[in-house]
């Protein structure tokens, strides 16, 4: 375990209604984890928008705990336990997973499961891209590929080969997806979001059969990596697995192309993309292009992934939303959600009248 660092402006000051109660943590991670020595200090990684993620620091060691956000969870997401079981065993056959140590399933230590893993030491790239690198754009191509390189090689490793032989049901994934995400979608509506029937219909009539069974991130994107301080061309770790499975990769391609914005889209429409508009990134196309290369899939049916990951995207930033209207968080960085969510289905339906991605 490599020793802290002085400066570490990937974490804040713990939330008031985010803190973690000591009493009965602190001692069990004395018990129950290794090298666990020396005076504790907590401290908060700030950019994540749902589940809770901290610096756990004693004395000189470091580790990262993440619990599911406040309030009521929804059924399937937030996966402690899931998320543990993955990242205790995928590091073997995917070295950019960091390692998880230890499960914490006894709900009186803090009130939810919780896992403690591996801390890993690089950089997130979130709503921009700093100096120096936002005028390189050598350094720029270099991370849009590296996020390619890095999904398409996670899609190469077999399951069984790190212990994930048996994880989730592969079978009927792609339609389960489809019918979870809309149920999901009409739990958490709030007054001020608009409907999305023409979006789920068009999802629903046009559903393409799954073809092949990977293991499958769920979440992947820019801001769920960890980039070199030095060098963010080079992947330091890439993290949120707590929706990992078994099915259909194309998902996870789809996501990642959704959230991927390019110089010439309208901006009005870029809200919550990943910053690749910056010159020296690939376009959705060249991305996808890279993909289809390194794998040897067939990417005929791409468009359709990307249209649903526009949906399940919105439907994730509702979920947060309505934790905001109901008092269950005070972030004020979720106070405009309702108005991205708006955003996110005119931009589904306007690929859905485009016929690209």
């Amino acid at each position: 375990m490599t020793a802290h660092r002085a400066v570490d402006p990937e974490t804040i000051e713990v939330r008031a209604e985010e803190r973690l109660d000591t009493a009965r943590l602190e001692p069990y991670l004395r018990e129950h984890l290794e090298g666990a020595g020396g005076p504790l200090a907590i401290r908060q990684f700030g950019g994540g928008h749902a589940n809770l993620t901290y610096l756990v620091r004693f004395g000189e060691r470091e580790w990262v705990l993440r619990r599911p956000p406040l309030g009521p969870v929804v059924r399937g997401a937030h996966d402690m336990r899931r998320e543990h079981r993955v990242l205790s065993t995928l590091y073997q056959g995917y070295p950019l997973a960091p390692r998880s140590y230890l499960l914490c399933t006894d709900p009186e230590i803090i009130g939810a499961d919780f896992f403690v893993m591996e801390r890993r030491y690089g950089i997130g790239l979130r709503q921009t891209i700093p100096e120096p690198w936002v005028d390189q754009p050598d350094v720029l191509r270099g991370i849009g590929e590296a996020l390619i390189d890095d999904l398409a090689a996670l899609h190469a490793v077999p399951p069984q080969s790190v212990g994930l032989g048996d994880l989730g049901r592969p079978e009927g994934y792609v339609e389960r997806q489809l019918l979870g995400w809309i149920e999901r979608w009409n739990n958490a509506l709030t007054d001020d979001v608009g409907p999305a029937e023409p979006f789920v219909g068009w999802l629903l009539q046009t559903m393409p059969q799954q073809r092949r069974t990977t293991l499958v991130h769920n979440d992947y994107k820019l801001d769920n990596t960890l980039r070199d301080a030095a060098d963010p061309r080079r992947t330091v770790a890439v993290l949120d697995w707590d929706m990992c499975t078994r099915g259909e990769p194309m998902m996870d391609l789809g996501y990642l192309l959704g959230l991927w914005a390019q110089f010439n889209d309208v901006p009005g429409l870029i809200h919550g993309r990943m910053p690749t508009w910056y010159t020296g990134f690939p376009t959705r196309r060249e991305a996808a292009e890279r993909y289809a290369r390194l794998s040897g899939a067939d990417i005929g049916d791409l468009h359709w992934y990307v249209v649903f990951s526009v949906f399940r995207y919105a439907v994730i930033l509702q979920q947060i939303y309505i934790r905001y209207v109901r008092g269950q968080t005070h972030d004020e960085r979720f106070r405009d959600f309702g108005t991205a969510v708006n955003q996110l289905t005119e931009r589904g339906l306007e690929l859905i009248d485009s016929g690209d991605f």
